[in-house]
């Protein structure tokens, strides 16, 4: 009707049978729903202004009875920010269409970003009931487990979403908790299952660059990958690239600033994990740079700073809590300093280095007993450690050959030929060699980023942002 008076109007002539015949073919919508398309094509425009108007209209006409333009303006709040103004609409979807599932999840959704974990898993189990096939529902169930350290049940919940779809996202986080058990070799498995799904995101790397050179992603993924092989001039210029992309992104100033760690430009490195730290407070692996970026300095105070905010957001890393210890020491807390070492141990039982920091420690101290012990502790350490791919670093032998000589236990056959670490140092975090024996060197790694993949990196270990 309305496209024939459109013709009527317009001083075409027109009989009564095209009249019936054109109204024939027109859809009856219904009032609820008339307006809907136009929202969707304002929506998909990020028009949002013009998209609140047409929400207006319609739940007027309506009397709010619409849940497509309920649902919408949920949407376009929850984009600005006004989490529990969408939350109060998502909850009105609901009530409109009670067996809807994705109006359920998007009640969690916002539940879950409100910090309120518990609430959120009762309202994915309710979505659960109604769609028992949706990956997302059990996985973002996996990761509100997660949050509330309910490993178990998280991994239970992430094994039936890689049932339903193998997707990326998954394996990452199912990853993700088995490092915060501290069970690197699960860890290392899933990891590996992902890439057997996922081989071929990384020979089409490449291509990617080739139909799209301005891809940001792609071009923080290679400038890692660079990264990772010591050439830090080409990571560079990768990175200035993606800077004028996405010049606030934490991850591309995280790699800029261990960059400059990699080519000894420590107050360059500094400015820009500063920079990251601002972006992304909350990610500790900048501030554990920023902790190992001090601590070349000796810059122990400072260092301390950092690696202690590290160790509250991330509490079961060991290599965290030996830097600590590396600056307790310095800053002569003995007593806190050993015992930082011994957390450190007992969350990671075969890093050699961790054993090796301590054994300097208590030998500074004259508890010669002790320092044995330790050092018995790390030639353990590094003799089941010998099948792995990666060299120790000179400087760690040396050191330990050192240490050995000055406990009177002459030079061990295991150092006589370099033997192999799970771990590659990070260059620029030892103290210089020829410091005295009995200084604490600070053998850590530096964290680096590459386009929200994790993956172990000569240069330290990577992993992205959550």
């Amino acid at each position: 009707k309305l496209v024939a008076r459109m013709l009527s109007e317009s001083g075409f002539p027109i009989d009564f049978a095209s009249r019936k015949g054109l109204a024939g073919q027109l859809p009856d919508l219904p009032i609820l729903e008339k307006r809907n398309w136009l929202i969707h094509l304002y929506y998909v425009r990020k028009d949002y202004d013009a998209c609140k108007i047409a929400i207006k209209e319609q739940l007027q006409e309506t009397q709010g009875m619409c849940e497509y333009a309920v649902y919408v303006q949920a949407l376009i709040f929850r984009l600005e920010g006004k989490i529990h103004e969408s939350l109060e609409l998502f909850q009105t979807c609901a009530i409109l269409k009670p067996r809807c599932a994705d109006n359920l999840k998007q009640v969690a959704r916002s539940l879950f970003l409100l910090g309120k974990h518990k609430a959120a898993i009762e309202v994915y189990n309710d979505a659960a009931q109604h769609n028992e096939k949706d990956w997302e529902i059990f996985h973002n169930l996996g990761v509100c487990y997660m949050q509330l350290k309910y490993f178990n049940k998280a991994k239970d919940q992430l094994n039936n979403a890689l049932q339903l779809n193998r997707h990326d996202l998954t394996y990452m986080t199912l990853g993700r908790i088995h490092l915060m058990e501290g069970d690197r070799d699960a860890a290392l498995e899933i990891y590996k299952k992902a890439l057997e799904v996922y081989q071929k995101a990384f020979e089409y790397l490449g291509n990617a660059l080739t139909f799209e050179p301005f891809n940001y992603k792609a071009i923080l993924a290679a400038g890692s990958m660079m990264q990772t092989h010591g050439d830090f001039d080409m990571a560079l210029s990768k990175y200035r690239i993606v800077a004028c992309t996405v010049p606030e992104s934490p991850l591309l100033w995280n790699n800029i600033g261990m960059c400059f760690f990699g080519k000894k430009k420590y107050v360059a490195a500094i400015s820009c994990l500063k920079r990251a730290n601002y972006l992304a407070p909350f990610d500790w692996k900048t501030l554990y740079n920023l902790g190992l970026v001090h601590l070349t300095m000796h810059q122990y105070a400072s260092a301390f700073h950092f690696i202690s905010a590290a160790v509250h957001l991330q509490p079961k890393l060991a290599e965290l809590y030996m830097l600590l210890a590396v600056a307790l020491t310095n800053l002569e807390d003995l007593e806190n300093a050993r015992l930082a070492y011994q957390k450190a141990s007992s969350l990671d039982t075969g890093n050699p280095l961790i054993s090796l920091n301590y054994a300097i420690l208590l030998y500074n101290q004259g508890d010669k007993k002790e320092a044995v012990a330790q050092y018995y502790e790390m030639q353990r350490k590094v003799h089941a450690l010998k099948e792995s791919t990666l060299d120790f670093d000179p400087e760690m032998v040396d050191i330990a050959q050192r240490l050995g000589t000055s406990l009177q236990l002459g030079e061990v056959a295991i150092w006589a030929k370099p033997g192999r670490d799970s771990k590659p140092k990070a260059r620029g975090a030892a103290a210089p060699s020829a410091q005295p024996l009995g200084s604490n060197q600070a053998l850590g790694q530096a964290m680096s980023s590459a386009a929200g993949y994790a993956k172990t990196m000569s240069q330290g270990r990577s992993s992205g942002p959550r």
